[in-house]
C-alpha cells in the first residue's frame, strides 16, 4: 500500500535537499562542493533548453526528466544561499506567492482585464511601480544583460513598441527588412577589410533584429521559432546520414547531386 502513495510536492523537496546537502557534505562530491551560485548558472541556461527542446519535441518522458533537472539545479541554487544565511526555499515561495497575487489584481483584486492585452498592460505596470518603489528604472533597464540575443531583441523590441514607438504594420517593418539586406549587401564585398568587416556585422545584426520586429506583429518568438527549425534541420541531416550509411558510405562521401536528392526525401519526411 505504502508503494501507491504518491508523495506531495512538499515532502518531494525535502529528499532533494538532503541529497544537496549530502553532495556538498564533509564526504560529499568534490565537484559539488566546488560550486557557487555564479558557476551553477550555465547549468542552469543549459537544462532550461534542454526542457524547452524537450517540450517542443512533446515528448512527455523527457519533458519529465528534463523539468527535474531544472527544479534540482535551482534548488541547488537556492541551498547555496540558504547556507551562507541569505535566504531559504520558504522565503523564495513566499516572496513569488506575494507577488504573483500583486500582479494579478483582477484575480484577486477590484481591478478589470477582459483580454490578454489587458492583463499584460497591468502586469507591466506593476512591474514598473515595484520597480519605482525600489530603484530607479526605465523602460529597457530590467531587461536581463545575460539573455540570449535574440530573447533580449524580443523583450527590447516588445518593451519599445509598447510606449508608441513602432512601425504601423508588419508591411512595414518588412519592408525595413529588405532595406536593412540592402545596406548589408553593400558592405559584404569589404569583408576582407576590417573596418568592412565591422560595418557588415553590425548591418547583420540590423537585419536579424528587424526580423524580430517581424515575429513580434506575427505573434511569434524568434527564440522558439528558431529552435524548431534547427530541429527540424537536424531531423533531416540526419536522415541523410542514415541513408549515406545503409548503403556503406559516409555522408561526405555523397555527391552534392546525391545530397540534394536525400534532402528532398527527409523534406517530405520532416516537413
Amino acid at each position: 500500500m505504502a508503494d501507491t502513495i504518491r508523495p506531495t510536492p512538499a515532502t518531494c523537496v525535502a529528499p532533494i535537499t538532503t541529497l544537496i546537502e549530502t553532495l556538498r557534505g564533509p564526504k560529499g562530491c568534490p565537484w559539488d562542493k566546488k560550486q557557487t551560485p555564479a558557476s551553477m548558472t550555465r547549468y542552469l541556461i543549459e537544462e532550461v533548453y534542454e526542457l524547452v527542446d524537450a517540450i517542443l519535441s512533446e515528448d512527455t518522458t523527457d519533458i519529465c526528466e528534463e523539468a527535474g533537472d531544472v527544479m534540482f539545479q535551482l534548488l541547488f541554487i537556492i541551498h547555496m544561499f540558504t547556507t551562507s544565511g541569505d535566504f531559504d526555499l520558504a522565503t523564495v515561495i513566499e516572496k513569488n506567492l506575494k507577488k504573483m497575487v500583486r500582479r494579478h489584481p483582477h484575480v484577486f483584486g477590484d481591478a478589470t482585464a477582459q483580454t490578454t492585452e489587458k492583463v499584460r498592460e497591468n502586469w507591466e505596470e506593476i512591474k514598473r511601480a515595484e520597480k519605482r518603489d525600489s530603484e530607479a528604472s526605465t523602460v529597457l533597464s530590467s531587461i536581463p544583460k545575460s539573455a540570449s540575443g535574440l530573447v533580449r531583441a524580443s523583450i527590447v523590441s516588445e518593451r519599445a513598441a509598447r510606449t508608441g514607438f513602432d512601425w504601423d504594420n508588419i508591411i512595414s517593418v518588412m519592408d525595413k527588412t529588405m532595406e536593412e539586406w540592402k545596406e548589408f549587401s553593400k558592405e559584404i564585398a569589404n569583408l576582407d577589410d576590417p573596418c568592412g568587416h565591422d560595418k557588415a556585422t553590425v548591418e547583420f545584426g540590423d537585419i536579424l533584429f528587424t526580423m524580430v520586429n517581424v515575429a513580434r506583429f506575427a505573434r511569434i518568438h524568434p527564440e522558439i521559432a528558431l529552435i524548431r527549425s534547427i530541429q527540424k534541420f537536424e531531423k533531416r541531416f540526419a536522415f541523410m546520414e542514415e541513408k549515406a550509411i545503409g548503403e556503406g558510405r559516409k555522408i561526405e562521401d555523397l555527391t552534392l547531386q546525391e545530397m540534394n536528392s536525400v534532402w528532398e526525401d527527409a523534406k517530405a519526411r520532416f516537413a
